[in-house]
């Protein structure tokens, strides 16, 4: 019995100090204090403490450890896992880990979460959203730019220009805004919700593109040329990678520059002759200035012994000899200026490369660290943006909208997609604050950009499906009091550019984490293949028996929060949220603990198994997500009133965490997911999704004006203006509300249930009645007129539906 009893506190002293990751020497000492305890209980025995020994010291002596151990493992190592590509180790080296570096390692420090700051607008930056942005959404007739224009009008054009919407990434000593990553992002977001041609227009140059480029790499003649022209609008910039050869696969783009002497302004110089073929460049019609990636070849070996270079990005006027700008590409009815780029043997000097001659073949390295923060802000703000105005814009209609006399609201059937929307909007909004926040903190977060870019622009499209079936022949018609159908046409293309969804999700957002996240595993590759600088085999030592220690104890982790359903983990909080935290807890040691599990029976065969690295990329990423929700509840006070928000949101995020664990689990390598299911679910599936009565309370904000209803909607152009269906409907809203208790009380004077329509008959009747107000009376006829029209869609003359005939170009237009 006391040896049975010694056996278990062994175990448990064991288990402990892997969970607690104490050093390999702690645990040590304290498995040494055990076993004296043992002898002294004559359990153990000089042949257990030889064992013991024999066992413990050669790990704790460095220099034995290393050449006995680390060294035949380093080998295996190398035979394993092959030498990344340079392509590869510039982009896993590109850009910064910050958060999400946290869930990856099994252990989440919550109060780290909760310190980063409370992102917030400075007056100058409030005052552009509520002064330029409010006014451009106001000049803006979506109906206009999507059928008769197929493009933006030409003073909205000129009032971006001369309003610096094209300079908030430019810094205020060239003439530009300089907005911090979160303003950018409000702006984009109040934009989007009216426009997706307004939004992406803007998006594109303060996004990956020339004046990205220019600020972090360029020298300081083409910084002092370029950037005051484009912060004046003088320049119109786009970026050219994708040929059609090369899209998701932008490393293997064809396009080509060969270095050589030409003549330029009558002198010989030495330059490249480039020859590109180019599509879906957002800009590319109305550019003046080209920003141009292709790859560098020097034959002649006229700028060293290299012969390619590599990518490289030039800056090239489109207004020079050869260069060519095709005709407009025309995206699912979204009219934002988009085409080709060609040009053939077009001769420039090696001035023209962006950082001069010495960033010649340092293009790959320049994309993927700016992409890294373009991708993190302009697609995942538009999709945001355009989530929180649908979600608004359908809570108005169900309440405005009966059938069955009653609001379709109040039907269980529209709850459900409903508080699908509602919930998004909610998490979206809080993903793109705590994503912007890491940007201005100084992060290039590569992986958390992935994540953003897959995770949000999909809830997007399947929020916008949502509201099309909750609006049904409303959103199917188009026409000015259209506010959904042009949104549910352009979705795809926000799926489809700056990477495929298929590929990010299946390789970019696991193929980056996995080794960017992992504490260990980028140390190891390095110094596997470290044959300079004679620290390789130490610090592969370091790296791979702190690997070790870090698996066993996730092991640890996961067993024992699987086994109490993670109830005795930190959290930060006591309220309703704490078992959200508590079950976080236990999905980041599950991946962590699986990520080691993939690596070691897939090695380099991992990057091949897309499906498994897909579903391990979900796990890191909805952890992002709900981390994000209860992030922003936490920053703005922990408003009560929102929990059915966050509820919604975090319960998604870790349902839909569960399911892509239980499939990696049905698909793991080498059969390991059975007994893998037995360490991470003892007690089977933990979480269930979202319940209904959580999806009442989400669709109940989402048709009740609130101030939580305020809060899911903030920052969005919701002014009832001429050409603002949704700002229109806004009002139309509060009218039918308080007509209400108006159309009750008619009811009750005449004696007869009048049914919800035709309210200016029945604000004629209450006056014959003598129990209304002439005030009343003129909210109930003014509550008809907005009903009608935002029930009702619009119809047109055969003619009408003609697109306009456009006399001057497009590119007069935006000139």
């Amino acid at each position: 019995m006391t040896t049975l009893l010694w056996i278990i506190a062994m175990i448990l002293v064991l288990g402990a100090l892997a969970y607690l990751r104490v050093s390999l020497l702690t645990a040590t000492i304290a498995a040494a204090v055990v076993m004296t305890a043992g002898w002294t209980l004559d359990v153990v025995g000089p042949i257990s403490w030889i064992v013991f020994l024999v066992v413990t010291l050669p790990l704790n002596i460095s220099a034995f450890r290393q050449n006995v151990i680390s060294r035949p493992l380093m080998k295996v190592y190398r035979g394993i896992m092959p030498e990344m590509s340079s392509t590869e180790k510039e982009a896993i080296e590109a850009g910064t880990t910050w958060w999400e570096a946290d869930l990856f390692a099994g252990n989440p420090n919550w109060k780290k979460l909760h310190n980063y700051p409370v992102a917030r607008l400075s007056a100058d930056e409030q005052a552009f959203l509520d002064g330029p942005v409010e006014e451009v959404c106001r000049m803006v007739n979506q109906h206009q730019v999507s059928h008769q224009l197929a493009d933006l009008p030409a003073d909205v054009w000129q009032y971006l220009k001369d309003n610096g919407f094209f300079a908030m990434i430019i810094k205020k000593k060239y003439g530009g805004l300089e907005y911090s990553a979160y303003a950018q992002s409000r702006v984009l977001q109040k934009l989007a919700g009216l426009s997706s041609e307004l939004a992406s227009t803007v998006g594109v140059p303060n996004s990956l593109g020339p004046g990205e480029l220019l600020q972090h790499y360029g020298t300081p003649e083409q910084q002092n040329h370029y950037l005051p022209r484009l912060a004046k609008g003088l320049e119109v910039p786009c970026f050219a990678l994708t040929s059609p050869e090369a899209g998701s696969d932008a490393g293997s783009i064809p396009d080509f520059g060969i270095v050589c002497k030409g003549q330029w302004e009558g002198e010989e110089v030495l330059g490249m002759k480039l020859t590109w073929n180019k599509r879906y460049i957002t800009l590319a019609p109305v550019a003046t200035v080209l920003g141009l990636a292709f790859k560098l070849r020097d034959p002649e070996h006229l700028l060293g012994d290299k012969e390619e270079l590599g990518i490289t990005c030039a800056l090239i006027p489109t207004d020079m000899e050869g260069v060519e700008t095709g005709r407009r590409h025309f995206p699912l009815n979204c009219m934002f200026q988009n085409g080709p780029t060609h040009g053939n043997e077009v001769f420039v000097p090696l001035s023209f490369i962006i950082g001069g001659p010495k960033m010649a073949g340092q293009g790959w390295r320049m994309l993927v660290e700016c992409l890294s923060v373009g991708r993190g802000i302009t697609l995942p703000s538009n999709s945001a943006g355009g989530v929180k105005t649908a979600a608004l814009a359908t809570g108005a209609y169900a309440r405005i909208r009966r059938q069955f006399k009653l609001p379709i609201g109040k039907l269980e059937g529209i709850e459900e997609p409903m508080a699908r929307i509602g919930g998004n909007a909610y998490l979206m909004d809080a993903v793109t604050t705590l994503t912007t926040t890491g940007i201005d903190l100084g992060e290039k977060p590569s992986v958390i950009s992935a994540i953003v870019k897959y995770h949000l622009t999909d809830r997007m499209q399947k929020c916008v499906i949502d509201a099309m079936d909750i609006h049904g022949g409303k959103g199917v018609c188009l026409g000015p009091n259209n506010y959904l159908g042009r949104g549910y046409q352009a979705a795809p293309i926000a799926i489809t550019v700056e990477g495929a969804n298929i590929l990010t999700r299946s390789m970019i957002i696991y193929g980056q984490g996995a080794i960017r996240c992992h504490p260990y595993v980028l140390a190891e590759m390095e110094s596997a293949f470290d044959t300079e600088s004679g620290q390789g085999l130490a610090n592969f030592d370091a790296a791979i028996f702190g690997h070790i220690g870090f698996a066993t104890s996730n092991f640890i982790r996961s067993f024992w929060l699987g086994l109490t359903s993670s109830r005795f983990s930190n959290a930060p909080y006591s309220d309703k949220t704490k078992r959200y935290y508590q079950q976080m807890n236990r999905f980041s040691a599950n991946l962590a603990l699986l990520s080691d599990l993939a690596m070691a029976t897939l090695g380099g065969n991992l990057k091949r198994k897309e499906r498994i690295s897909a579903r391990l990329g979900d796990l890191l990423s909805q952890l992002y997500l709900a981390s994000a929700t209860l992030k922003r509840y936490e920053d703005e006070g922990r408003q009560t009133d929102d929990l059915p928000l966050v509820q919604w949101a975090v319960e998604d995020a870790l349902y839909k965490l569960q399911a892509s664990l239980d499939d990696l689990l049905d698909n793991f390598p080498m059969g390991l997911g059975g007994a893998l299911r037995v360490v991470m679910f003892p007690f089977g599936r933990p979480l269930k999704r979202p319940s209904d009565v959580l999806d009442h309370k989400v669709a109940k904000i989402m048709q009740t004006p609130c101030e939580s209803r305020d809060r899911l909607g903030k920052g969005q152009f919701w002014t009832n203006s001429e050409h603002n269906a949704v700002g229109i409907q806004e009002q139309t809203l509060l009218d039918i509300i308080a007509s209400e208790p108006l159309h009750d009380k008619v009811c009750k004077a005449s004696g007869k249930r009048l049914p919800f329509m035709w309210l200016d008959k029945v604000a004629a009747e209450g006056k014959a009645l003598g129990v209304l107000s002439d005030d009343e009376v003129n909210l109930l006829e003014r509550a008809e007129i907005g009903r009608m029209k935002s029930i009702n869609v619009d119809d047109f003359d055969p003619a009408e539906l003609r697109p306009e005939v456009v006399s001057t170009t497009s590119q007069e237009r935006a000139a």
